[in-house]
C-alpha cells in the first residue's frame, strides 16, 4: 500500500487529522440528518428551498478550513479537493440543489475525505520554537549548518544573503516552518535577520562568520515563534506503485474505474476518443490507483510523461473507445513497474493561516437546544 508517516516531533505540539471525527458524526444517523437540516438552513440565503453554486461556496470553503487542509490557493493537492467536492454537489452543472441532494453529496465527500485522510493522514503541528532552539544547541547544528554553507552558491552576496538562504533550506524537522511562506518570511525571519545582522556587508563570507551569525539569529527565530507560533500541516507519502497493482488486480474494480473516467471523455460522430484525453481520464481515475492529482507532484508528472512518451500516447490520433481503455491500463501498468523499482517519495509542509480551533461552523454540530 501506499506508505504514509506522521511525523515524530520533539517539543511541537500536533494534532492528527485522520478523519475519525467525521466517521462518528455521518455515522449517527439522527445527529447528521439535524445537522443537515441546520446547514442548510444556514446557507440558504434567499429561502427558496435550494442552495445555487454560489450558496454552495461557503460550504466548500468550511469543509477544507474544518478538516484542517490548507486555505484554497495554498497547494494543488488541496485545491484538488475543494474542486472535487463543488463538483460533486453540481454535478459538473450550474443547477440548484435540494436538500436530499445536499444531504446524500455532503455523506458521500465527508466519508470520502474520511476514508483519504485515514489513509494519507495530515499532521498538524504548533511550531513554537522549541524544536528549532533543541537542533541549534544539539551536536548536529554545526556539522548540519557547514555542509549547508557548502551548498550555498552566492559569489557576491552579503552575510544578510545567506542567512536568509539558509533558513530556506531549514526543515520542519530542524524546527523551522517553511521560509518559502511569505507570512514566515515577513513576520519571523526578515525581522530577525534586521534586527541581529543590521547593515553588514562582509565579504567573502566565512563559514566561520556564517556559523556564529546563524547561531543568533535562529536564536532570536526560536524566540520569536514562541511569541507568535506557526501552524503547519506536514504530511509525507512514497508512491510505490502497490496502488495501481491493487487496482489492476480487481478487474471488477477496474472495468468500473474505467467507465466512469471515459464519461467525461468527449467522442466524434463515430465514437472515438483523441489519444490526447489520456492524461485527462488518468487524473480522473487517480484516487483509485492510489496516485496524486496530475500537476500535484513533480516527480510522478515525470513518470507519467516518461511512460506516456514510451507508448505514444501523445500522439493525438483518434482511437476506439476499447483501444483508449487498453492504452490507459498499458500506461498504468507501466508507472507501476516504474514506481515499484523507484519509489517516489514526496514530504509537504504547507503553514495553515487558521487556528487550530477553527472559526468554521460547517462541521459543528448544533447545540443540544437546537437538536
Amino acid at each position: 500500500m501506499e506508505k504514509n508517516e506522521v511525523m515524530k516531533t520533539k517539543s511541537s505540539e500536533s494534532q492528527v487529522m485522520d478523519g475519525s471525527d467525521i466517521m462518528k458524526l455521518v455515522g449517527n444517523e439522527a445527529v447528521f440528518s439535524n445537522f443537515v437540516d441546520h446547514k442548510f438552513q444556514e446557507l440558504d440565503i434567499d429561502k427558496d428551498g435550494k442552495l445555487s453554486v454560489k450558496e454552495l461556496q461557503p460550504a466548500v470553503a468550511d469543509i477544507g478550513v474544518a478538516l484542517g487542509l490548507p486555505p484554497q490557493g495554498s497547494s494543488p493537492e488541496s485545491d484538488h479537493i475543494y474542486s472535487e467536492v463543488l463538483q460533486e454537489f453540481t454535478h459538473g452543472k450550474q443547477e440548484k440543489v435540494s436538500k436530499t441532494e445536499f444531504k446524500e453529496v455532503l455523506s458521500d465527500i465527508l466519508l470520502g475525505m474520511a476514508a483519504g485522510l485515514k489513509r494519507d493522514p495530515i499532521v498538524l503541528l504548533r511550531m513554537d520554537g522549541e524544536d528549532l532552539l533543541e537542533f541549534v544547541k544539539s551536536p548536529a547544528f554545526e556539522p548540519e549548518m557547514l555542509s549547508l554553507y557548502s551548498e550555498l552558491e552566492l559569489p557576491d552576496g552579503s552575510l544578510k544573503d545567506y542567512i536568509i538562504k539558509a533558513f530556506e533550506k531549514l526543515t520542519v524537522d530542524q524546527g523551522m516552518p517553511p521560509a518559502s511562506d511569505s507570512w514566515v518570511m515577513s513576520n519571523v525571519v526578515e525581522p530577525v535577520v534586521e534586527s541581529c545582522i543590521g547593515v553588514s556587508n562582509e565579504q567573502p563570507v566565512t563559514q566561520e562568520t556564517f556559523l556564529a551569525e546563524f547561531k543568533k539569529v535562529a536564536e532570536s527565530a526560536a524566540q520569536r515563534l514562541k511569541e507568535q507560533p506557526v501552524i503547519v500541516a506536514h504530511s509525507e507519502n512514497t508512491f510505490d506503485g502497490s496502488g495501481i497493482k491493487r487496482l489492476l488486480s480487481n478487474k471488477f474494480e477496474l472495468d468500473k474505474t474505467l467507465d466512469s473516467a471515459l464519461k467525461t471523455i468527449p467522442r466524434d460522430r463515430h465514437g472515438k476518443m483523441s489519444k490526447e484525453y489520456l492524461r485527462v481520464a488518468l487524473d480522473v481515475l487517480a484516487p483509485s490507483a492510489g496516485l496524486p492529482p496530475i500537476g500535484a507532484v513533480d516527480q510522478m508528472d515525470k513518470v507519467i510523461q516518461e511512460v506516456c512518451k514510451m507508448l505514444d500516447a501523445d500522439d493525438g490520433k483518434m482511437v476506439k473507445e476499447e483501444e483508449f481503455k487498453k492504452l490507459l491500463t498499458e500506461i498504468l501498468g507501466s508507472m507501476m513497474l516504474q514506481l515499484e523499482g523507484n519509489p517516489v517519495s514526496v514530504s509537504t509542509n504547507s503553514v495553515v493561516h487558521e487556528p487550530l480551533a477553527s472559526s468554521s461552523t460547517l462541521l459543528q454540530p448544533p447545540s443540544i437546544s437546537e437538536m
